[in-house]
């Protein structure tokens, strides 16, 4: 399976944000897609969700050498900022995701199980989401795409402000989670990237660039990246 993105813009009245955006992700890999703050990251997560609108550009998925268009249930999106409805337990929340989702979810597990799997304590279990920390409503967040199955996870900037033991639990996760699937993950940390990521891809000056990792083993072309996104930063 590959994910195409084809010359994607977006502007927002006279700022270019998006401006030919074309790459082929591979299923089977985590993408780190690295920018700066600001870069376009969570815009074209937006736009790929379809949240916003793009201006030009497709995007598609391409399945034994078939073309078809990207749905709604292809697409997963962790957000940096975990949105939960906190008026309902965990347990609830679980409960509640897989029955309005009962067509579409395959091979429906236990809750507990799902609970096991995302290491969420016994006692937490059934708490109000209003109550769980930030990273356990990122695992929640996490969880729910874990059960649903997309073929395409979004993940933006989601370990930023974890702790560095759920932080890695999550990073397990993702490798666990990426065969079959294609996980794109924003951060604009390098050496975050380097750890996590398969592939990266830079996002700068409103196009995507592919990075060797080998070469960000260099410092002269690892300067290079940097002083490409101060440069974007400073305009």
């Amino acid at each position: 399976m590959e994910f195409v993105m084809e010359h994607i813009s977006k502007h927002f009245e006279k700022k270019e944000v998006l401006r030919d955006v074309e790459f082929v992700f591979e299923s089977g890999k985590i993408y780190g897609l690295l920018g700066r703050n600001g870069a376009g990251k969570t815009t074209l997560f937006n736009c790929l969700n379809r949240d916003i609108k793009t201006d030009g550009g497709a995007f598609y998925l391409v399945e034994n050498g078939s073309r078809r268009e990207v749905k709604a249930e292809d697409i997963g999106y962790v957000l940096s900022t975990p949105t939960v409805p906190e008026f309902l337990t965990g347990r609830e929340f679980l409960k509640f995701f897989i029955e309005i989702n009962e067509g579409s979810i395959s091979d429906v597990k236990p809750i507990d199980e799902y609970f096991d799997y995302m290491s969420i304590d016994v006692e937490d279990r059934d708490k109000l989401l209003k109550d769980y920390s930030h990273g356990m409503k990122n695992k929640m967040q996490l969880l729910i795409n874990v059960i649903a199955q997309p073929n395409i996870l979004l993940l933006d900037e989601p370990l930023t402000s974890l702790d560095v033991v759920v932080a890695e639990e999550m990073k397990q996760l993702l490798r666990a989670l990426k065969d079959g699937r294609i996980i794109i993950f924003s951060t604009h940390i390098m050496d975050l990237a380097l750890d996590l990521c398969d592939e990266i891809v830079l996002l700068n000056h409103g196009v995507l660039e592919a990075v060797d990792k080998t070469n960000l083993d260099n410092h002269e072309f690892k300067e290079k990246i940097i002083a490409a996104l101060r440069e974007e930063n400073h305009e």
